[in-house]
Protein backbone atom coordinates (compact mmCIF):
# COMPACT_ATOMS: atom_id res chain seq x y z
CA UNK A 1 0.00 0.00 0.00
CA UNK A 2 1.33 3.55 -0.97
CA UNK A 3 1.47 5.89 1.34
CA UNK A 4 -1.25 8.33 -0.44
CA UNK A 5 -3.34 5.32 0.05
CA UNK A 6 -2.51 4.57 3.25
CA UNK A 7 -3.67 8.04 4.56
CA UNK A 8 -6.63 7.71 2.85
CA UNK A 9 -7.42 4.74 4.96
CA UNK A 10 -6.87 6.20 7.76
CA UNK A 11 -9.28 8.98 7.64
CA UNK A 12 -12.50 7.43 7.80
CA UNK A 13 -11.23 5.90 11.41
CA UNK A 14 -10.10 9.24 12.14
CA UNK A 15 -13.69 10.55 11.76
CA UNK A 16 -15.55 8.09 13.08
CA UNK A 17 -12.95 8.96 16.56
CA UNK A 18 -11.36 5.32 16.19
CA UNK A 19 -8.24 7.12 16.35
CA UNK A 20 -7.98 10.56 17.89
CA UNK A 21 -7.45 13.45 15.11
CA UNK A 22 -5.73 15.66 18.42
CA UNK A 23 -3.09 12.42 18.59
CA UNK A 24 -2.94 11.29 15.04
CA UNK A 25 -3.28 14.21 12.29
CA UNK A 26 -2.70 13.58 9.15
CA UNK A 27 0.83 15.22 9.19
CA UNK A 28 1.43 12.52 12.13
CA UNK A 29 0.39 9.84 10.07
CA UNK A 30 2.21 10.92 6.61
CA UNK A 31 5.15 10.86 8.48
CA UNK A 32 4.78 6.83 9.83
CA UNK A 33 4.80 5.30 6.45
CA UNK A 34 7.82 5.45 3.42
CA UNK A 35 8.42 8.62 1.47
CA UNK A 36 7.53 8.73 -2.59
CA UNK A 37 9.69 5.98 -4.28
CA UNK A 38 12.68 6.89 -6.34
CA UNK A 39 12.17 7.51 -10.79
CA UNK A 40 13.55 8.50 -13.52
CA UNK A 41 13.61 11.99 -13.49
CA UNK A 42 10.03 13.81 -14.20
CA UNK A 43 9.75 16.64 -16.66
CA UNK A 44 8.01 20.09 -15.71
CA UNK A 45 6.00 22.13 -17.20
CA UNK A 46 4.96 26.18 -17.25
CA UNK A 47 1.55 26.45 -18.71
CA UNK A 48 0.01 29.74 -20.41
CA UNK A 49 -3.32 29.02 -18.33
CA UNK A 50 -4.88 32.28 -19.53
CA UNK A 51 -8.91 32.81 -19.78
CA UNK A 52 -10.52 30.68 -17.38
CA UNK A 53 -13.09 29.80 -20.26
CA UNK A 54 -9.90 27.26 -21.02
CA UNK A 55 -11.33 24.88 -18.72
CA UNK A 56 -14.77 24.41 -20.63
CA UNK A 57 -13.81 25.53 -23.83
CA UNK A 58 -12.52 23.32 -26.78
CA UNK A 59 -9.76 25.37 -28.83
CA UNK A 60 -6.45 24.49 -30.16
CA UNK A 61 -4.73 25.52 -26.34
CA UNK A 62 -6.96 22.58 -24.65
CA UNK A 63 -5.74 20.10 -27.33
CA UNK A 64 -1.85 21.28 -26.56
CA UNK A 65 -2.35 20.75 -22.97
CA UNK A 66 -3.66 17.37 -23.94
CA UNK A 67 -1.62 16.62 -26.43
CA UNK A 68 1.64 17.43 -24.14
CA UNK A 69 0.50 15.04 -21.09
CA UNK A 70 0.62 11.93 -23.26
CA UNK A 71 4.52 13.02 -23.89
CA UNK A 72 5.20 12.86 -20.48
CA UNK A 73 4.71 9.64 -17.97
CA UNK A 74 2.57 9.16 -15.71
CA UNK A 75 3.06 11.46 -12.30
CA UNK A 76 2.49 9.95 -8.69
CA UNK A 77 1.47 13.32 -7.81
CA UNK A 78 1.54 17.14 -8.56
CA UNK A 79 2.75 20.05 -7.15
CA UNK A 80 1.17 23.33 -9.18
CA UNK A 81 2.59 26.83 -7.71
CA UNK A 82 -0.15 28.89 -9.76
CA UNK A 83 -0.54 32.60 -10.25
CA UNK A 84 -3.70 32.65 -8.08
CA UNK A 85 -2.24 31.80 -4.85
CA UNK A 86 -0.31 34.70 -3.45
CA UNK A 87 0.21 34.70 0.64
CA UNK A 88 2.58 36.03 3.19
CA UNK A 89 5.31 33.11 3.45
CA UNK A 90 4.96 30.38 2.00
CA UNK A 91 2.49 27.51 2.38
CA UNK A 92 1.81 24.23 0.67
CA UNK A 93 -2.18 22.89 0.76
CA UNK A 94 -2.18 19.89 2.87
CA UNK A 95 -5.80 18.76 2.68
CA UNK A 96 -6.46 15.47 1.83
CA UNK A 97 -9.60 16.70 -0.49
CA UNK A 98 -8.83 19.97 -1.63
CA UNK A 99 -12.53 21.99 -3.18
CA UNK A 100 -12.30 23.23 -6.62
CA UNK A 101 -11.89 27.10 -6.30
CA UNK A 102 -13.90 29.62 -8.71
CA UNK A 103 -12.19 32.53 -8.21
CA UNK A 104 -12.73 34.70 -10.65
CA UNK A 105 -16.48 36.61 -11.36
CA UNK A 106 -18.83 37.99 -14.31
CA UNK A 107 -18.32 34.07 -16.23
CA UNK A 108 -21.07 31.90 -17.49
CA UNK A 109 -22.70 29.58 -14.92
CA UNK A 110 -21.72 26.72 -16.64
CA UNK A 111 -17.52 27.67 -15.55
CA UNK A 112 -19.09 27.86 -11.71
CA UNK A 113 -20.20 24.15 -12.09
CA UNK A 114 -17.24 22.95 -13.05
CA UNK A 115 -15.24 20.29 -10.33
CA UNK A 116 -12.09 19.04 -10.43
CA UNK A 117 -11.61 16.63 -7.33
CA UNK A 118 -8.39 15.50 -7.81
CA UNK A 119 -7.34 14.23 -4.16
CA UNK A 120 -4.76 16.10 -2.41
CA UNK A 121 -1.30 14.80 -1.15
CA UNK A 122 -0.59 15.60 2.72
CA UNK A 123 2.73 13.42 1.90
CA UNK A 124 3.51 15.56 -0.65
CA UNK A 125 2.72 18.49 1.07
CA UNK A 126 5.49 17.40 4.02
CA UNK A 127 7.87 15.93 2.03
CA UNK A 128 8.16 19.38 -0.01
CA UNK A 129 8.10 21.35 2.97
CA UNK A 130 10.62 18.91 4.25
CA UNK A 131 13.12 20.21 1.45
CA UNK A 132 12.78 23.50 1.47
CA UNK A 133 15.50 25.21 3.95
CA UNK A 134 15.56 28.85 2.09
CA UNK A 135 11.93 29.57 4.35
CA UNK A 136 9.66 27.88 6.71
CA UNK A 137 6.44 25.88 4.66
CA UNK A 138 3.50 26.28 6.13
CA UNK A 139 1.15 23.63 5.43
CA UNK A 140 -2.63 25.28 4.61
CA UNK A 141 -5.52 23.48 5.00
CA UNK A 142 -7.90 25.70 3.81
CA UNK A 143 -7.18 26.96 0.19
CA UNK A 144 -7.63 24.20 -2.35
CA UNK A 145 -7.31 24.39 -5.94
CA UNK A 146 -7.69 27.39 -7.76
CA UNK A 147 -8.49 28.36 -11.41
CA UNK A 148 -4.71 28.57 -12.31
CA UNK A 149 -4.48 24.70 -11.54
CA UNK A 150 -7.61 23.27 -12.29
CA UNK A 151 -8.63 24.90 -15.05
CA UNK A 152 -5.56 23.50 -16.81
CA UNK A 153 -4.84 20.59 -14.69
CA UNK A 154 -8.48 18.84 -15.58
CA UNK A 155 -6.92 18.80 -19.49
CA UNK A 156 -3.78 17.10 -18.88
CA UNK A 157 -5.41 14.34 -16.49
CA UNK A 158 -9.38 14.74 -16.85
CA UNK A 159 -10.22 11.72 -14.59
CA UNK A 160 -8.81 13.59 -11.74
CA UNK A 161 -7.27 10.88 -10.21
CA UNK A 162 -3.51 12.09 -10.06
CA UNK A 163 -2.96 13.80 -6.19
CA UNK A 164 -2.53 17.69 -6.75
CA UNK A 165 -0.90 20.08 -4.33
CA UNK A 166 -0.20 23.84 -4.74
CA UNK A 167 2.58 26.18 -3.53
CA UNK A 168 1.96 29.80 -2.85
CA UNK A 169 3.84 32.28 -4.29
CA UNK A 170 5.21 34.83 -1.24
CA UNK A 171 3.76 38.53 -2.46
CA UNK A 172 7.10 40.09 -0.18
CA UNK A 173 9.96 38.42 -2.14
CA UNK A 174 11.90 39.23 -5.23
CA UNK A 175 12.55 37.10 -8.27
CA UNK A 176 15.78 35.99 -6.72
CA UNK A 177 14.24 34.44 -3.61
CA UNK A 178 11.28 32.46 -5.78
CA UNK A 179 14.80 31.16 -8.53
CA UNK A 180 16.31 30.04 -5.19
CA UNK A 181 13.30 28.67 -3.36
CA UNK A 182 12.76 26.65 -6.36
CA UNK A 183 16.01 24.91 -6.64
CA UNK A 184 15.41 23.03 -3.38
CA UNK A 185 12.62 21.15 -4.80
CA UNK A 186 14.53 19.55 -7.32
CA UNK A 187 14.43 16.18 -5.47
CA UNK A 188 10.72 15.74 -6.38
CA UNK A 189 11.16 15.42 -9.63
CA UNK A 190 13.03 11.78 -9.06
CA UNK A 191 10.34 10.63 -6.79
CA UNK A 192 7.45 10.85 -9.61
CA UNK A 193 6.03 14.24 -8.97
CA UNK A 194 5.09 16.46 -12.21
CA UNK A 195 6.13 20.17 -10.76
CA UNK A 196 3.74 22.78 -12.75
CA UNK A 197 4.01 26.50 -13.35
CA UNK A 198 0.57 27.90 -14.27
CA UNK A 199 0.96 31.60 -15.46
CA UNK A 200 1.50 33.86 -18.72
CA UNK A 201 4.67 35.19 -19.95
CA UNK A 202 3.06 38.22 -21.37
CA UNK A 203 0.36 38.96 -19.25
CA UNK A 204 -1.42 42.78 -19.17
CA UNK A 205 -5.26 42.49 -18.91
CA UNK A 206 -5.18 46.39 -18.64
CA UNK A 207 -4.18 46.39 -22.36
CA UNK A 208 -6.15 43.31 -24.29
CA UNK A 209 -7.36 44.64 -27.48
CA UNK A 210 -11.31 42.84 -26.60
CA UNK A 211 -12.53 43.27 -30.50
CA UNK A 212 -9.01 41.10 -31.74
CA UNK A 213 -9.44 38.39 -29.24
CA UNK A 214 -10.61 35.77 -32.08
CA UNK A 215 -7.84 37.24 -33.99
CA UNK A 216 -5.34 34.07 -34.23
CA UNK A 217 -1.83 34.72 -32.95
CA UNK A 218 -2.29 38.91 -32.60
CA UNK A 219 -0.03 40.15 -30.81
CA UNK A 220 1.19 43.90 -30.02
CA UNK A 221 4.74 44.96 -31.02
CA UNK A 222 6.10 45.20 -27.65
CA UNK A 223 4.16 42.14 -26.43
CA UNK A 224 6.31 40.11 -29.41
CA UNK A 225 9.42 41.60 -28.61
CA UNK A 226 8.77 40.73 -25.14
CA UNK A 227 7.97 37.20 -26.45
CA UNK A 228 10.49 36.35 -28.74
CA UNK A 229 13.56 37.89 -25.69
CA UNK A 230 11.51 35.33 -23.08
CA UNK A 231 12.14 31.77 -25.42
CA UNK A 232 15.81 32.88 -26.96
CA UNK A 233 17.10 33.49 -23.45
CA UNK A 234 15.19 30.05 -22.10
CA UNK A 235 16.82 28.25 -25.44
CA UNK A 236 20.07 29.40 -24.24
CA UNK A 237 19.68 28.72 -20.18
CA UNK A 238 20.14 32.17 -19.72
CA UNK A 239 17.77 32.72 -16.60
CA UNK A 240 19.55 35.90 -15.50
CA UNK A 241 18.01 38.34 -17.57
CA UNK A 242 14.37 36.54 -16.57
CA UNK A 243 14.90 36.76 -12.89
CA UNK A 244 16.40 40.50 -13.19
CA UNK A 245 13.39 41.00 -15.50
CA UNK A 246 12.93 44.29 -14.30
CA UNK A 247 15.93 45.55 -15.82
CA UNK A 248 14.99 44.71 -19.37
CA UNK A 249 13.66 47.87 -20.75
CA UNK A 250 9.58 48.97 -21.94
CA UNK A 251 8.25 45.52 -23.39
CA UNK A 252 9.12 43.49 -20.46
CA UNK A 253 7.67 46.20 -18.34
CA UNK A 254 4.40 46.27 -20.33
CA UNK A 255 4.34 42.43 -20.48
CA UNK A 256 4.78 41.68 -16.63
CA UNK A 257 3.07 44.91 -15.20
CA UNK A 258 2.63 42.64 -11.90
CA UNK A 259 4.70 39.70 -10.84
CA UNK A 260 1.99 37.01 -10.05
CA UNK A 261 1.76 35.33 -13.47
CA UNK A 262 5.41 35.41 -13.89
CA UNK A 263 7.19 34.50 -11.28
CA UNK A 264 5.45 30.72 -12.34
CA UNK A 265 7.90 30.36 -14.90
CA UNK A 266 10.53 31.09 -12.88
CA UNK A 267 10.14 28.35 -10.58
CA UNK A 268 10.25 26.04 -13.32
CA UNK A 269 13.43 27.04 -14.86
CA UNK A 270 15.15 26.81 -11.76
CA UNK A 271 14.63 23.41 -12.17
CA UNK A 272 16.14 22.77 -15.51
CA UNK A 273 19.32 20.74 -15.68
CA UNK A 274 21.74 20.87 -17.99
CA UNK A 275 21.33 18.44 -20.50
CA UNK A 276 17.07 19.05 -20.86
CA UNK A 277 15.94 19.88 -23.55
CA UNK A 278 13.03 22.52 -24.07
CA UNK A 279 9.85 21.99 -26.10
CA UNK A 280 7.65 25.11 -26.66
CA UNK A 281 4.00 25.02 -27.28
CA UNK A 282 0.47 26.72 -26.99
CA UNK A 283 2.97 29.68 -28.36
CA UNK A 284 0.96 32.03 -29.62
CA UNK A 285 -0.70 35.47 -28.64
CA UNK A 286 -4.48 36.45 -27.55
CA UNK A 287 -5.97 39.62 -27.61
CA UNK A 288 -2.64 41.42 -28.07
CA UNK A 289 -1.21 41.47 -24.40
CA UNK A 290 -1.39 37.65 -23.69
CA UNK A 291 0.48 34.92 -24.62
CA UNK A 292 -0.70 31.35 -24.16
CA UNK A 293 2.99 30.34 -24.41
CA UNK A 294 3.86 27.01 -22.57
CA UNK A 295 6.94 24.92 -22.01
CA UNK A 296 7.98 21.60 -20.89
CA UNK A 297 11.76 20.94 -20.03
CA UNK A 298 12.81 17.41 -19.88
Amino acid sequence: MDRNTFIKSMLPLMTAGLIPSKTMKLSTLAKVVPSFEDTPRMPVLFLGHGSPMNAIEENQFVQGFRNIAQKIPKPQAILCISAHWETRGTYVTAMPYPETIHDFGGFPRALYEVQYPAPGSPALALETQSLIQKTRVGLDESWGLDHGAWSVIKHLYPEANIPVIQMSLDRNQPPEYHYELATEIQALRNKGILIIGSGNMVHNLRMIAWDRMQQDNFGFEWAKEADWLMKQYIRESNHSPLIRYRSQGRAFDLAIPTPEHFLPLLYVLALQEKDEQIEFFNDKAVGGSLTMTSVKIG
